[in-house]
């Protein structure tokens, strides 16, 4: 097999993993927003999970744990913070949130 095959073939396997952006109720999207809001006032982590873009409409979900630190309203985004990351999260692609 010559390098390229491979690397076409890896990059296909990649992309077979990758997702739409998951569709939430108005309800599910409103407990987000009282658990980012909670978890930011009374200083606790939470794990937060999200899609990202990677291709078109496709993407890949990312998770991280941490407290939040900022809800940045006006560019749609939280900043969560741990140990050893901090991390810009979009809020429109946030997917899922648990404690």
């Amino acid at each position: 097999m010559l390098p390229q095959q491979r690397e076409l073939y890896l990059q296909m396997k990649e992309d077979e993993k990758l997702v739409h952006m998951p569709v939430l109720e108005q309800d599910e999207l409103e407990s987000f927003q009282y658990q980012l809001r909670d978890s930011a006032r009374e200083d606790y982590a939470i794990t937060v999970t999200w899609w990202k873009q990677v291709k078109g409409e496709l993407g890949t979900t990312c998770s991280m744990w941490g407290t939040v630190k900022w809800i940045d309203q006006n560019a749609r985004r939280i900043k969560l913070v741990n140990d050893e990351d901090v991390q810009w999260v979009p809020l429109d692609n946030v997917t899922a949130i648990s404690s």
